[in-house]
Order: C-alpha cells, then structure tokens, then sequence
C-alpha cells in the first residue's frame, strides 16, 4: 500500500483539475494553448527545485535570487542595446555567472542552517529582493550610470517598473513554428525544456546525483563514507540557482514583458506547490514529479477563476481562488507527507 502513496496527491489534483474544467466550462484548445505557455514559462523552476530536495535541504524558496540574476542580466543587456539573438546569449551567460556567486553564499548561508533550510532560504528570499530593489529603485541613476537612459523614471532616479522588451518575444517566433490549441508557438523552448529536464535526470543518477542522495538519507553517515556534505550541499544550491536563473530568462523572453521589481515574486511559491501536486515530498522528488505537476497544478490554475466564477458568479471570487490553490497545495502536500511518514 506503500508504495501507492506519492499517487496520493497527484490523484487528488486530477480530479479537481477535471471538476474545475467542468465548472469552468472552457474548451479543450483554450486549456492546451494555456498550458503551451505556462510550460514554457514555469517547466525549469521546478526542475530547479529537485536538487536541493536530494541533498535533503528540502524546497528551496531562494530560487527567486537565481531569478533575480536572470532580471539583472536582462536588465544590463537591454541597459547597454545589445541585438536581441546577441542579447538574449549574454544574458545567459550573465545569469549563470551571478548564479554561481550567488549560489555559494546562498549555499554558505543555509549549511549554517542545517535543519531549518527552507524558512533560511525563504528569509534569503526576501532580503534578495529587498537589496535588488533597493539598488535598481536608488542606486541606478545615482551611483550607477546607466547608458540607456530611456529606462530610467522621469526624474532620472530608479528604472521603470515595467520595460517592454517584444523584440526577444519573437526570438523564436520563425524557428520550427507550431500551433498547439489557440495558440502559436515554437517547438523550440519546449526542446530546450526537455534537454535541461535530460541534464537534470541524468546529473541525479551521477556521482554527484549519488552524493547528493547519500546526504539526504543521513548527512551524517554521508560523511563517514567520506563524502564531503557542506560541499555536496553547496553544489545542489548552486545548480538549483542556475537552473532559476535559467527559468526566469526563459520567463522573461516568452512573455515579452520585463516586471523590473515583481517579476520575480511568488515563483518559488508556485513551482513548489506545482512540484507538489506532482507527486514530490519534502524528501522526495524526480524529474516525473516536475512534469506531471506542471500540467496537473497549472491546469486547475488555468480553470479555477473560471470555476469560481460561474459558480459563486462573482468574477472577484474567482481570482481568490488562484492564492487558495497555490498555498493550499503546500499545506494539503504538508499534511499527507506527514500522515504518510507516521504510518
């Protein structure tokens, strides 16, 4: 019976996705293009997830750093003009660079917290985006000279809230073209999903993959067969804050629009409560947990301001229904993971 219970809150999901559908009253090509672009936006952040969850660091709410490298390296490129193929490559290389620095002192941070990773790492969470927001609110226009100027507010001071950056919305849009539901797309980010997801399989059944697994089961025997566990640890972070950085580029590009100062936030809610619903533990999860859950979560996401708004026919209940679902994930996935580990 065991071996049943990661089904337990997958299953769950699925049956409230099929009811919401059916509140919702949509059609079956509106889901499918809705689905196409919240894959492509969401698929790596909870790819990013899986790492520390092996090393037994449990959901790693500091991905939003990772994300906000991927802000300021979009930030910089489109700072100084880059064209948006030559741009969209440096901005990459730009993130993963402030991923790796960012990852070690994240990673030096939270083996000083063994046991209480995930509220670390979403303190790390907040004071990251307290800091970006004060340098590009403050610091930009002042103490940073910025070469584009158009991105600056009005007074000279802080870079606007929203930037407009279409030209890298279509950086795919001629490349392998197609059309899933209502909606046209590119096979090219899902390619690019489905390598990282390949990277990711494969890097968990590695040396390092074995290594992070050993951690987890018991960092302290880990160390006595000779692993070095603050280390291993220190790795899982910082591939975890790659992968983020990665995600938010990918974010970033297919929505064509840069939120300066809250595009970053709730990510790590939402990727986490998708993990979830896909099966993954606290302890536990896989590149098949990040999958399924992206489809099962988003979906109900997809449907349920629908739902809730023909059934209670209030359009504002519906929108409440979004939050209920994200944090409702969480606690429902809390409960039946520690109902499962009594048993």
């Amino acid at each position: 019976m065991k071996r049943y219970n990661e089904y337990y809150v997958p299953i769950f999901f699925l049956i409230l996705s099929i009811l919401g559908i059916v509140a919702a009253r949509v059609g079956f090509n509106f889901i499918l293009a809705e689905l196409y672009a919240r894959f492509v936006r969401n698929g790596i952040f909870l790819l990013a997830l899986i790492f520390p969850i092996m090393a037994g660091m449990g959901i790693n709410f500091s991905i939003t750093i990772g994300a906000i490298a991927a802000q300021i390296s979009m930030l910089i490129v489109m700072d100084i003009g880059f064209v948006p193929s030559l741009g969209f490559i440096i901005a990459i290389l730009l993130s993963v660079t402030l991923s790796i620095i960012f990852g070690n002192i994240i990673g030096n941070l939270l083996n000083r917290a063994k046991g209480k990773e995930m509220i670390a790492s979403m303190v790390i969470g907040f004071l990251g985006t307290s800091l970006y927001q004060i340098v590009f609110m403050v610091a930009y226009g002042t103490v940073i000279k910025p070469f584009n100027k158009d991105i600056l507010l009005t007074r000279g001071i802080g870079v606007k809230s929203m930037l407009d950056i279409g030209e890298y919305k279509d950086l795919f849009s001629n490349l392998l073209p197609i059309r899933i539901g209502d909606a046209e797309g590119s096979l090219v980010p899902i390619i690019i999903i489905i390598i990282v997801g390949i990277i990711v399989h494969l890097i968990t059944k590695s040396k390092i993959g074995y290594r992070m697994n050993s951690v987890g089961e018991n960092m302290y025997l880990a160390e006595k067969v000779g692993i070095h566990v603050d280390n291993t640890r220190k790795i899982a972070i910082i591939m975890s804050t790659i992968l983020a950085s990665l995600a938010q580029i990918m974010f970033i590009q297919n929505l064509g629009i840069l939120n300066v100062y809250t595009g970053h936030l709730n990510l790590d809610i939402f990727a986490s409560a998708a993990l979830l619903a896909g099966g993954a533990t606290f302890k536990k999860a896989n590149i098949k947990n990040a999958f399924i859950g992206i489809f099962l979560f988003h979906t109900l996401f997809i449907v349920s301001p629908l739902a809730g708004q023909n059934i209670f026919k209030n359009p504002a209940l519906g929108e409440y229904f979004r939050s209920c679902i994200a944090y409702g994930t969480i606690v429902f996935a809390l409960m039946i993971n520690l109902k499962i580990k009594t048993e």
